[in-house]
Order: structure tokens, then C-alpha cells, then sequence
């Protein structure tokens, strides 16, 4: 799965645009290639075809830029009644929308269609880095932290960002704003940055990083999950070393209000059809996640209660006023 996974990845970056006439539909991702974006659009759709919930393959476009807001604004502003428009979404967008990060835009300007899987958060360092356990780091950004910086995926102020400040309030540093931390786009440029010794550490979700583990080139300090992550039973929790923090990613699509009903049943069903499929458990114990499903009616109301909870902790963090 690991081999299929790295093939569909590999893909062409297509480019920007409306489908071709070869594609049925369009997943867009917000990110560079190699991220968890990218890989909840790919993977997604290389299933729903593969399983026959669609009669066509999906083409990917990557939309890399504002955290997530640019995708975000070309939707609302561009694609608002494109019926074969689906885009990947996770709990960083969610955070953006909470946060008001995308330039005024709101939750209920699209429509959210469902996860069926949580990502759990993870901190990486470098193979080489010094730093053997989280207290190890934390301690030392504790120490000195004009030394230490973090990179992330999401936006300053976004979904890895606060993992990280969630993590160091449990050790009772509350002076948020000597934190360091990189946004870029993508778990996989996130990497980039501490592999290449720009950053302390990386702060993301394991199916960013899993084929950086496999080849060594990182060490994975945590896991904010309740218990290890299947398949990944060798990366102690966040809560075994102290720190009690949980801070899962779900991973799932939303796609444009304007849309119509018919073509949110469609994908709603189809999104269902994969997160009930064999196909895509594999690809769950293969990238580290967990089973999360959500899709319909009952998912949007989960976005809403998961935002105002973003927005209290962002505020009594100082993320936002």
C-alpha cells in the first residue's frame, strides 16, 4: 500500500483549472504535493473510482497558498455551483475558518461533506536531532526559545501551531509569543524545513510523514492520541511522557454551497462507500490513522462545536483577541 500510496503521490501535478474532459470531477487540495491534503485527495478519489462509487476517474489539483485560503476563496468566489467540485479539508481549515484567517470568509459559505478519518498529531524531529523525547524539547524551548522553532503545515496561529502551544502550557509556559514558529504549505515542506536543520522540529499528522519514518530520515517524539497509533506502536503519546494533550486531524472534503442537493447526496454516498471499504482500512493502517466517520448533516454540526472550541483556546492562548 506504502508502494501505491508513493505512485499515486507521484502524479502529475495537473494544472490549474476545470476538469478535462478525461476527469469526471475535481478534488482540489490546498497544498503542495506529498502533504496531507494532497494525500486525502488522492487517495479518497483513487478509490471512490476503484470501488466504482464514481463511474470516472477524479482529476487533483494542487492549490497551495494561505493556509488552506486560497482553495477556500476560489470556491466561494469562482466555483460556488460546480456540481463535480469536491476540496480536501482537515481540522486545520476548520481552525483558519474559527480563527477568521481567510480574509472574512465564514464555515457556511460551502458545505462541509464528511471525514472518515483522523490523522493523529505528531511531533518529528531529525534522525540526527539531539533531542530524544518530547520533555526533551520542550524543556529546551523552555530554556532558550529564541534557539528553537517549529515548523508546520498550517498557518501561524493554525491547527499544528497550537499543538505545540497546547503542549508547552501542560509544562505551565504560558508566553506564547517567544514561540518560533514556520508556517509553509504542507506537512511535507514542514519536513523539508527540519530535515534540512531550519527548524528544532516539525509539528504535523503521521500520514505527512510516514514515508520520512520508513526512510529514516526522521523520529517521531510523539503522538497526541489517547493510545499509539496502530501500525506505528513504537511512538509513545504525548500523555505517556506527561503532557496530556490530544490533538487528532480529521480528514475529509467539503465542496460549494451553490451546489446542488443531488450532487451532495452523490458525494455523501460516495464518501461513505470509501470509508466503509477494505481499500481504504488498508490505507488508513498503512498511513497511520485512526477510524473517524462523519459524513451529512451530522458532520457540519461537528464542524461548528469543534470551531467554537477553537475559538475559546485560541483566545486564552492569545492566538486571537
Amino acid at each position: 500500500m506504502i508502494k501505491m500510496l508513493r505512485s499515486v503521490a507521484a502524479g502529475a501535478v495537473l494544472s490549474l483549472g476545470a476538469a478535462t474532459s478525461l476527469f469526471s470531477a475535481e478534488c482540489i487540495a490546498p497544498a503542495n504535493p506529498g502533504g496531507g491534503w494532497d494525500f486525502t485527495c488522492r487517495m479518497i478519489t483513487k478509490i471512490m473510482y476503484d470501488i466504482g462509487a464514481v463511474d470516472s476517474p477524479i482529476q487533483v489539483t494542487n492549490m497551495a497558498g494561505g493556509g488552506g485560503g486560497l482553495a477556500y476563496g476560489h470556491v466561494v468566489n469562482e466555483r460556488n455551483t460546480d456540481d463535480d467540485l469536491i476540496v480536501a479539508a482537515s481540522s486545520a481549515t476548520a481552525t483558519r475558518l474559527a480563527q477568521n484567517a481567510y480574509s472574512g470568509m465564514t464555515y457556511d459559505q460551502v458545505r462541509f461533506l464528511g471525514a472518515i478519518g483522523a490523522d493523529p498529531g505528531v511531533i518529528v524531529v531529525a534522525a540526527d536531532s539531539p533531542y530524544k523525547n518530547l520533555n526533551d524539547l520542550l524543556d529546551a524551548v523552555i530554556a532558550d526559545p529564541a534557539k528553537h522553532a517549529f515548523a508546520g503545515g498550517s498557518a501561524a496561529g493554525g491547527f499544528d501551531h497550537l499543538k505545540v502551544l497546547m503542549a508547552l502550557g501542560k509544562k505551565g509556559f504560558t508566553d506564547i509569543s517567544k514561540v518560533k514558529y514556520i508556517g509553509v504549505d504542507g506537512d511535507a515542506d514542514a519536513i523539508t524545513q527540519t530535515v534540512g536543520g531550519f527548524t528544532a522540529a516539525m509539528t504535523g499528522d503521521i500520514s505527512g510523514v510516514v514515508g520520512f519514518i520508513k526512510s529514516g530520515d526522521v523520529r517521531v517524539l510523539a503522538s497526541f492520541t489517547d493510545e499509539r497509533i496502530p501500525g506505528f506502536e513504537d511512538i509513545p503519546t504525548a500523555k505517556e511522557q506527561g503532557i496530556d494533550v490530544v490533538a487528532v486531524n480529521w480528514r475529509g472534503l467539503y465542496t460549494p454551497k451553490g451546489a446542488s442537493d443531488a450532487s451532495y447526496k452523490k458525494w455523501t454516498d460516495a464518501l461513505r462507500k470509501v470509508g466503509d471499504s477494505a481499500e481504504w482500512a488498508e490505507a488508513m493502517a498503512a498511513n497511520g490513522l485512526a477510524p473517524f466517520n462523519k459524513v451529512g448533516a451530522n458532520f457540519a454540526d461537528y464542524v461548528v462545536s469543534v470551531m467554537a472550541e477553537v475559538q475559546a483556546l485560541s483566545k486564552e492562548l492569545g492566538v486571537m483577541k
